[in-house]
């Protein structure tokens, strides 16, 4: 622990980590005020619709921009004193970006009706919502691409005031749209939440007018994007196919069981995103620029096991506490309409718990550009995660099965991650430089 605090102290800041925890509270109250909204004037069908949208749009969002948001923040950083390299990597990253927005924008417009019928199933016609999250979504684009360039800058102060101020506006539009428009509301809110952002975000942009003069068509190049592949691959591939996973499941649930049941697995779902949300932050904060820091085996085994020892113990408290607080949990963020839900705790906090696992050990695939261990790896978590749900379901013929499919799927991964790195962490202690 204590080499934690060092580390945080001395290359993070802890003025940084603290706006960055603002941020993150910020952010899961504005998630536990729009669930508790939903559950009073929607309820348990409403938040299943919700949930597919809310998956459809993450996963056209990524599309959109081709994941290439993740990798112009390293070259940004790299190239920051470089005049040249830096207007190529604004440039390409901008205009190949902004041509797939617009591609997506346009089929989501245009095809509307038939995305209604696939993430709305049978009688439900908001193809409107569609075409509103097809407008809305080239300002999402810009959102992302200034954020970026304020990360690759180390602007991290005022880029998180900014997502603090964005989060507030958000969750305040989609409290009013909710209450006025019910449902139709809610499922508006979903599609234009992350655009509205982009109004703050413009404080950044004016912040960083030097920027603008280097996006320019001439410096586009194709080298670039393809060092710029690699993270967009990287990037695409979990957070767009999980995403329609996700949907698959929860429309393959409303089919054979029901909206409600839906419902309350979203509901489920949701709280563990919430729970999540503060380990996650932490692991990106510390373990993601430590591995990449590591150069051998020895180092690379002594650095999870130490983060094993130091978060294990605080995770293990706090999902406990959870599960024996479910019922007060449950009726703070939603209504006695979603008492089922405590039914679906227990393989939903085990999973949860073997996943913080894996991803310990699995961040070092993006730590160090593992590219085919990570696509694979997903690949296969993704895969089984549809297999498992659906034979689960089938087996105990509810939506319990969607929770215990959840924590066989991560034992799975975790498994294969653990062969991966079996000569790692199970062979003796070397000073082997780092080779996969």
């Amino acid at each position: 622990m204590r080499k934690l605090i060092e580390y945080i102290n001395e290359k993070v800041l802890v003025k940084i980590a603290s706006l960055q925890m603002i941020a993150i509270i910020t952010r899961i109250i504005a998630g536990l005020l729009t669930s508790k909204a939903i559950a009073l004037i929607v309820g348990p069908f409403g938040l299943a619709l919700i949930g597919n949208l809310r998956n459809f749009v993450a996963a056209f969002q990524t599309l959109a921009t081709l994941g290439l948001y993740k990798g112009i923040v390293k070259y940004i950083s790299e190239f920051k004193d470089n005049s040249n390299a830096l207007t190529r990597t604004l440039s390409t990253t901008y205009y190949f970006g902004f041509i797939s927005t617009l591609l997506v924008s346009f089929f989501c417009y245009f095809a509307s009706e038939w995305i209604n019928t696939i993430i709305f199933p049978s009688y439900n016609d908001y193809g409107y919502v569609i075409k509103i999250f097809a407008i809305a979504l080239p300002f999402y684009a810009l959102n992302m691409f200034t954020f970026s360039i304020m990360n690759g800058f180390s602007k991290y102060k005022i880029l998180i005031i900014i997502n603090i101020i964005g989060q507030i506006l958000s969750v305040s539009i989609a409290l009013i749209l909710i209450y006025q428009e019910k449902l139709k509301g809610a499922l508006i809110s979903v599609a234009i939440a992350e655009s509205i952002i982009f109004l703050i975000t413009l404080v950044g942009i004016f912040n960083r007018q030097s920027m603008l003069p280097k996006v320019q068509v001439s410096a586009v190049s194709f080298q670039m994007l393809k060092k710029l592949s690699s993270y967009s691959v990287m990037a695409l591939f979990p957070v767009l196919l999980l995403p329609l996973v996700t949907i698959a499941i929860r429309s393959y649930i409303i089919d054979n069981i029901g909206y409600k049941e839906a419902g309350f697995w979203e509901a489920m779902t949701r709280l563990s995103k919430y729970y999540l949300m503060f380990v996650s932050s932490l692991i990106s904060l510390y373990l993601l620029p430590r591995f990449s820091e590591i150069k051998t085996i020895k180092a690379f085994k002594k650095e999870v096991w130490q983060f094993y020892k130091t978060i294990v113990p605080f995770l293990i408290i706090g999902l406990v506490l959870i599960f024996v607080l479910k019922k007060y949990i449950i009726l703070a963020i939603f209504t006695e309409e979603f008492e089922p839900v405590e039914d679906l705790f227990f393989w939903q906090l085990l999973g949860d718990f073997v996943k913080v696992l894996s991803i310990i050990i699995a961040y070092q695939f993006l730590a160090k550009k593992m590219f085919w261990h990570y696509v694979l790896t997903e690949a296969f978590l993704i895969i089984i995660l549809y297999i498992t749900s659906v034979y689960f379901i089938n087996l105990f013929g509810g939506v319990k099965g969607a929770v215990v499919a959840h924590f066989v799927s991560y034992i799975m991964y975790y498994g294969i991650i653990l062969l991966i790195f079996s000569s790692s962490f199970f062979g003796a202690d070397k000073d082997d430089i780092v080779e996969f």
